[in-house]
């Protein structure tokens, strides 16, 4: 595992000074109310009668019932709600923290679960936004893969907290460095072609458009300036922070565009304004079709993300959450996601439900391409292990330094002096 795992301890108690300092932060931007973390506000035990209604936010691409252009085979929640009578009302948010700030509005009885990623579950958890579950009302967990397993699992502290679970995995994958095949030559090997002034790629590089990506530079000086002594990109000092926020600054000269909407980086590649920068699966498996692309592992690693799906501790339709949850852990659910989304799913019995889903829609033939643009890492516990998964920035690094790291509130304050 390239970062260690804090001890349970030391990361509440460093979850419950963000919570505290920052407050009621409705920007999403710091750990959010005060009050928790150490212990869940709920725990919900049981499933009883559905209410017949059920209020998500989730990532686009997360929530498909055959209405999406292009995505007319892709229907997981039509099924849902004929079997559950829960009709799914979806809200989309193209970052973390839109996410962490649709969850607070209405004191938390607007929505009743998000599909919530790592650098926004543990802010959730510590403001006591999202409500611990029984693991045993969810069989699937006994497939899940084994470092997202709550039982030992070695990739779970975004969303095992003191040994509570709050929530169900649902889809990982990585964020990989996606580049025009035509005007990248050769293929990169490193992320420079992003962060070099005499990449190629300069006047044409793409970014994500969130504090949370001062991990990418943060990574990429852990093999480029090892004086910095960075052990962890989302552990950084006050100096490993400024370092790689300058890195962002110079980067920023060779940007065409930013983009949170993963559609937007889609369009630029298409369109040729963007030759190069990092993507999702699903930005890569919708490019290319219309432009040539193709996506690396870079020599320096990756950045990724784990989502679990999580359920507010004031849910309006808990019942109807919870089967959700349930659902979504299924792995022919999992299937059409990864289909469509071209990430892995949580539960390793989706790899081989994957290539049979495919080679339903598409023919035999066809299934050798799911390994292709999974990069063959369903199932993978090795890859998933290789990946630096968002996290919360907290005040403590998790070592012997002690809270001398900076917090995601300093994180977002950096971003936007990067962007403008």
């Amino acid at each position: 595992m390239k970062w260690a795992v804090r001890t349970w301890l030391v990361a509440l108690a460093a979850l419950a000074v963000v919570a505290a300092a920052c407050g009621q932060d409705e920007g999403g931007s710091g750990g959010g109310a005060t009050g928790g973390g150490i212990e869940p506000s709920k725990t919900y035990t049981s499933i009883g009668e559905p209410e017949g209604e059920l209020n998500l936010i989730a990532w686009a691409g997360y929530v498909e019932d055959g209405t999406s252009e292009g995505g007319e085979k892709y229907d997981w929640v039509t099924p849902f709600e004929n079997d559950t009578g829960c009709k799914v009302n979806v809200t989309y948010a193209d970052t973390s923290d839109e996410m962490v700030t649709l969850m607070r509005q209405g004191g938390g009885s607007e929505y009743d679960g998000v599909s919530a990623s790592g650098d926004a579950t543990n802010r959730l958890i510590a403001a006591g936004d999202v409500g611990a579950i029984d693991t045993s009302l969810f069989p699937e967990f006994a497939n899940v893969i084994g470092p997202l397993n709550p039982d030992g699992g070695t990739n779970n502290a975004h969303y095992v907290v003191n040994g509570n679970v709050y929530g169900t995995p649902y889809m990982y994958g990585p964020n990989f460095l996606m580049y025009n095949t035509d005007k990248i030559k050769p293929a990169p090997t490193s992320w420079d072609v992003v962060f070099e002034s005499d990449s190629p790629a300069a006047g044409s590089v793409t970014a994500y458009n969130s504090p949370i990506y001062i991990a990418d530079a943060a990574m990429y000086l852990m093999t480029h300036n090892p004086d910095l002594n960075i052990t962890d990109p989302y552990e950084l000092t006050q100096d490993q922070l400024d370092a790689a926020v300058e890195l962002l600054k110079q980067q920023n000269a060779m940007i065409s565009g930013y983009w949170a909407l993963y559609t937007d980086e889609i369009d630029g590649f298409v369109q040729g304004s963007m030759t190069a920068g990092t993507a999702w699966p699903i930005n890569l498996r919708y490019t290319e079709p219309d432009a040539h692309v193709a996506a690396v592992e870079p020599s320096e690693g990756m950045t990724g993300w784990a989502d679990t799906w999580m359920i507010s501790a004031n849910a309006q339709h808990p019942n109807c959450m919870l089967k959700w949850m349930d659902w979504t852990m299924q792995p022919e659910v999992q299937a059409e996601v990864s289909d469509w989304y071209g990430a892995a799913g949580s539960n390793v019995d989706s790899c081989q439900a994957t290539k049979d889903f495919v080679q339903k829609l598409y023919g035999k033939s066809a299934v050798a391409d799911v390994d292709t643009i999974r990069y063959g890492y369903c199932g993978n516990a090795d890859f998933l292990q290789s990946l630096y998964l968002w996290k919360t920035p907290l005040p403590d690094c998790g070592d012997d330094r002690g809270n001398t790291c900076t917090d995601y509130s300093e994180w977002t304050q950096k971003w936007t002096e990067v962007v403008g």
